[in-house]
Order: structure tokens, then C-alpha cells, then sequence
């Protein structure tokens, strides 16, 4: 892709809905005429009032009931057209940004706040819709402004050229107004990414945070975030009502010194009472002209942060997106190799430039994290990853999984670098459970029939009894169809756990992987996970990284990592018998467990 290209389009979804789009504007011309000829008809109204012609106005006023009953009529087809399918425009925008939010690599979720993805998937849709319908009604409204404008001209020049002089001058300020609010506005949308981000987590780690006393803590990290959200919206709203204010007086200022003019002019019989009456009843249209052109810069100035708040998803700049091959295989063996593999973490810098608006990532800083690690796994064996944290066992896994990708060397599936393969490949032949899998707030079927969407009703009883759920579900009194709340809250560590090794039976994948799926169970939950994977033994490639040793007894092969080297490699017995290191951490961990069970 290249730089600064975007395939986020605002045109494309105006094509989308094309027909609704025509008639929606056809309407709105209708609506405009309607508008213009509104206020001509009622100074031509308070000009006949003037002359005494009451019969007239009388007349115009009847046909006046009309324009306004039409006038609301077409108002409510706008209003049904924007209902239905303005609310779909900000679905498929949705959507596709979820969509892309597929296509992020690994890195870039972990340099952003999870704020900052929801505000460009949920609340930039809306902004850009709602204001483009505003813009309609305001664009509406000035042409309606303009036509008087331009009637008062024709009845007298010299007050047209004020009211004209007016108009210009607080465009001119307006124009100052909203170059200043479209910065802040960027300011205070960060501030608020930041704000929803704290506060997403917080409700999601609320046990955690209880649990370890961290109430006052976090409260204080949330109100300095709050502080900062209001500081920023109060920058961007003051700002801009402080311009507003001195726009206004001098409007009003300048509208009084033309009223005064009028009345000059009237004394000297340039200009009748009837027009000076139109001129006064129309005065505050006047003001509104301006300032419905300064609500529509705001608008316009609020639709580009939006849409260049989402077109940096799309974008291969700030947020990387993930690159494929095109190599496709339609069986893997299972076969994985890493050849002289390194890998370092990387923390980047984001700034954009204020001409040409294309962000450049630079790099703060970096870690080393492997150094040439070399190893090969045969196909359907079972072998484990063990070291201290931050060895660099969870990296590995995310390297064979492509969620990351290698500094240096080579990654290799059946043979083909990983980098080579497709996407297609990849996906449907690896299959991961983590530390914390997530579980989503559907029944347990539904969460199953997530991994395969065909799932017959046998394949997901296999998959329930070899994962050891079955028991479990058994007691529930509505069974499979149970609904376990957002994350699985309703479920023990180790259901989620079972729950999420029964989504990896049932996709059947090639290769499994385990990180770290026991270290945070008891020994009654780890036994049922430990029974799981032997389960899986001979019929997939499983790689495990193992924070309790104990359920690694049985794997074929076991390295031992120490700051992103493997040192050594063996069955649990030789590892046992010849590294230190390795027993100690077995024996460690017997003794944690004998006291945890006093």
C-alpha cells in the first residue's frame, strides 16, 4: 500500500446507497425552495401590512399555512430517510472499520489504547453521518438567509451593501474561529480515547482491582484522565465561545449602526417604512447567516478529524497492517522450524506532520527479546517451552502463530517461510488458548459454534467430553444453550479454559498452541487441562509454554530458555536429571503447591 493511501472512502458508501442519496437531495431542493421563498412572501406580507393592504396579506399568510404544511411534510420524509438507511451508512461503516481492525497486526494493539479503536469503529461513524444531515439543514437555512439578503438588496442597495459588509467580516472571523477548533478538537478526542480506554479496563479488571486493594490507586488514574478530558473540552468549547462572543457584538454593533443608517435613509425618503420593517424583522437572520456558516465549518472541520481518525486504521503508517503471502497449502503436516530466529520489541513514536498530514513512526527505543533461536518440532508431537519470564517463551508462540513477525532469520511451516503463506493457510491451521482466553457473552453452544460454524450437535459433544466440560455442563439447568456474561464471568478459570481447548477441538487445526493455560488454576482445574491435551497427543502438533512443570510431564520434548537462547533441550526425565535450573523450578513449584494445600 502506499503511503498516506487510504481504501477508506466516504464516497463508496454514498454509492452504496445512490438512489436514497438522489432522493434525499431532490427533497432537500424541494425543501430549499420552499425556504427561500418562506421569508419573500412574508416581507412581501409585512410590506402590504405597512401599505394597509390587509386583504393581500391575508391572502399571503393563507398561502403562507401551505408552504409551512409542506415544508414539514418533506421534512418527515428527510427525517424517515436519514432514520433508515442513514443509520445503515453508520452500520457498514462500522463494519468495515471491525473489519480492518482484523487485519492490525499485533504490535499496533499493543502501541494504542483500546479507546482509540472503539471511538474510529463506533462513535466516527456516527459523527460523520450526523453531520453530514446537519449540513443539509444548515446549508438549507443560509440559502433561505440568502435570498432575503439578496431581496433587501433589491429594495435598497446601500443597506444591502451593509448587510453584505455584515456577513463577510464574520465569515472572516469564523473562518479564524474554526482553525483553531479543529486543532483542539484533535486534542480533546485523544483526551477522550484515553479517558474511555481507562475506563473500559477498570470495569473489566473490577475483581482484580478489588482484590488488591488498588480502589484509590486506579481512582486517581482515572480522575487525572478525567481532569485532562475536561481540560482539553474546556480549551476546545472556550476557545471557540470566546470568538463567538466577539463575533456577536460586533454584529450586533454593526446591525444597530445599519438600523440607524435606515432611519436616516427614511428621513430622507430613500427608503420606506415597509422596507425598514423588513429590514428590522429580518435582522436576526442576519446574525444566523454567519453563524449557521460557522456551525457548518465546524462541521466540516469535525467530519475530516473523524475521517482521518478512521483512515489511520486503514493506513500502513501508524497502524501496520498485516502482510501475507500468497503460497497456499491445503494440508499442513504441522511441521514448525525456526532458523537463526530474532526478535526484539520495539516501542515507536507517532507524530503527523501539519502540511502533508502523513504520520512517521520513529523509534524509541528496543529490546532484545531472541537471539538466533534454532529448533525444530516435528509434526503431531507435543513440546513445551519452559524458562523464567521474559525469556522469550509467549514470543515464540506468537512468532509461530504470525501475530508476530521475526527481526531476522527464518520461521518455517512444512518447509514454507510463514511470511510466505497465505492467510487462509495460517488461520485454519493454528489454533491458540491462552492465559486468559476470552469468552463471549453468548451461550456456551454459540461460543462453541464461533470455532466451526457447521458444527454438527456429535462433533460439539466430542468436543464438550474431551475437554471435560461435560460434567460441568450437565449441572447447569439450561445446559449447553447457558449464557457465561461478558468474558465468561459467570464461568471458573478453568471452564473458560476447558471452553476455549473445546474451540480448538473443534476446529480441528493442525497445529495447538498453549500459553501459559495453566498458571492461574488450581491443581483440581489444571489436572482436567492436563488431561485435555494428552487427549490431543498423536493427533495435532502442540506447543505448549508451561508455567507449572507438572503438566508437562508426559510432552516429548521440553526447551529451556534463558534470556532468549535455548540452553537446553530434553524429556522431563533427562531435563530433570542434568539441569539444575530446570529442577529447581519443579521443586519450587511442589513445595508452592504442598503449602497451598495446608
Amino acid at each position: 500500500m502506499k503511503k498516506n493511501e487510504s481504501n477508506f472512502k466516504l464516497s463508496k458508501y454514498l454509492k452504496r446507497y445512490s438512489g436514497i442519496v438522489v432522493l434525499y437531495i431532490f427533497v432537500f431542493i424541494l425543501l430549499t425552495a420552499l425556504s427561500v421563498l418562506t421569508p419573500i412572501l412574508s416581507a412581501e406580507a409585512i410590506e402590504d401590512i405597512t401599505l394597509s393592504s390587509y386583504d393581500s396579506a391575508i391572502k399571503i399568510f393563507l398561502v403562507l399555512i401551505g408552504v409551512a404544511l409542506l415544508h414539514y411534510s418533506l421534512s418527515s420524509v428527510l427525517n424517515f430517510l436519514y432514520n433508515k438507511y442513514g443509520m445503515r451508512m453508520i452500520g457498514d461503516m462500522s463494519l468495515d472499520c471491525v473489519a480492518q481492525s482484523f487485519k492490525i497486526n499485533s504490535g499496533s494493539y499493543s502501541n494504542h489504547s483500546s479507546g482509540q479503536f472503539m471511538e474510529r469503529i463506533v462513535n466516527d461513524p456516527n459523527r460523520i453521518v450526523n453531520n453530514m444531515v446537519s449540513i443539509v439543514d444548515y446549508i438549507s437555512s443560509m440559502i433561505s438567509i440568502l435570498a432575503v439578503i439578496v431581496y433587501i438588496f433589491v429594495l435598497n442597495y446601500i443597506i444591502g451593501l451593509c448587510i453584505l459588509f455584515i456577513v463577510l467580516v464574520s465569515m472572516i472571523i469564523d473562518y479564524i474561529r474554526i482553525k483553531k477548533f479543529s486543532k483542539n478538537q484533535k486534542k480533546a478526542f485523544d483526551a477522550h480515547d484515553n479517558l474511555v480506554a481507562i475506563v473500559n479496563e477498570t470495569i473489566k479488571s473490577e475483581k482484580d482491582i478489588k482484590t488488591s486493594g488498588l480502589e484509590e490507586k486506579l481512582h486517581k488514574v482515572v480522575n487525572d484522565k478525567t481532569n485532562k478530558n475536561i481540560e482539553e473540552n474546556y480549551k476546545l468549547r472556550n476557545n471557540n465561545q470566546v470568538i463567538r462572543s466577539i463575533k456577536f457584538a460586533f454584529q450586533e454593533a454593526l446591525i444597530i449602526a445599519t438600523l440607524i443608517l435606515g432611519i436616516v435613509l427614511m428621513e430622507k425618503g430613500l427608503v420606506t417604512i415597509a422596507i425598514f420593517m423588513v429590514i428590522y424583522s429580518y435582522r436576526g437572520s442576519i446574525k444566523s447567516f454567519s453563524t449557521y456558516f460557522g456551525n457548518l465549518s465546524e462541521i466540516f472541520a469535525s467530519i475530516k478529524n473523524s475521517l482521518g481518525r478512521i483512515r489511520e486504521l486503514f493506513e500502513n503508517n501508524e497502524y501496520g497492517i498485516e502482510e501475507f503471502g500468497n503460497v497456499h497449502l491445503d494440508k499442513v503436516q504441522g511441521e514448525i522450524v525456526f532458523k537463526d530466529v530474532i526478535f526484539k520489541y520495539k516501542d515507536y513514536d507517532f507524530k503527523k506532520d501539519k502540511k502533508t498530514k502523513v504520520i512517521t513512526k520513529t523509534l524509541k527505543n528496543e529490546t532484545q527479546v531472541l537471539d538466533k533461536i534454532n529448533f525444530t518440532i516435528k509434526p503431531n508431537t507435543t513440546v513445551a517451552f519452559v524458562g523464567k519470564s521474559g525469556s522469550g517463551k509467549s514470543t515464540i508462540l506468537s512468532l509461530i502463530s504470525k501475530m508476530l513477525e521475526a527481526d531476522g532469520g527464518q520461521v518455517l511451516i512444512d518447509g514454507v517461510d510463514i511470511k510466505a503463506l497465505d492467510k487462509d493457510t495460517l488461520r485454519r491451521s493454528i489454533s491458540l488458548v491462552n492465559q486468559f482466553p476470552y469468552i463471549f457473552d453468548m451461550s456456551i453452544k454459540e461460543n462453541l459454534l464461533l470455532a466451526k460454524e457447521n458444527a454438527t450437535d456429535e462433533e460439539i459433544e466430542k468436543a464438550i467430553k474431551d475437554s471435560y466440560l461435560k460434567e460441568f455442563i450437565d449441572t447447569l439447568p439450561n445446559g449447553i444453550d447457558t449464557v457465561v456474561g461478558e468474558s465468561g464471568i459467570k464461568l471458573s478459570g478453568g471452564q473458560r479454559q476447558r471452553l476455549a481447548i473445546a474451540r480448538a477441538l473443534l476446529r480441528q487445526t493442525s497445529i495447538i498452541i498453549f500459553d501459559e493455560s495453566t498458571s492461574s488454576l488450581d491443581n483440581f482445574a489444571q489436572e482436567h487441562i492436563k488431561k485435555c491435551i494428552d487427549n490431543l497427543k498423536g493427533k495435532s502438533t502442540i506447543v505448549i509454554v508451561a508455567h507449572r512443570l507438572s503438566t508437562i510431564k508426559n510432552v516429548d520434548n521440553i526447551f529451556f530458555l534463558e534470556e532468549g537462547k535455548i540452553v537446553d533441550e530434553g524429556s522431563f526425565d533427562t531435563l530433570f536429571k542434568k539441569n539444575k535450573e530446570f529442577k529447581n523450578m519443579f521443586t519450587v513449584e511442589n513445595l508452592q503447591d504442598e503449602l497451598n494445600e495446608q
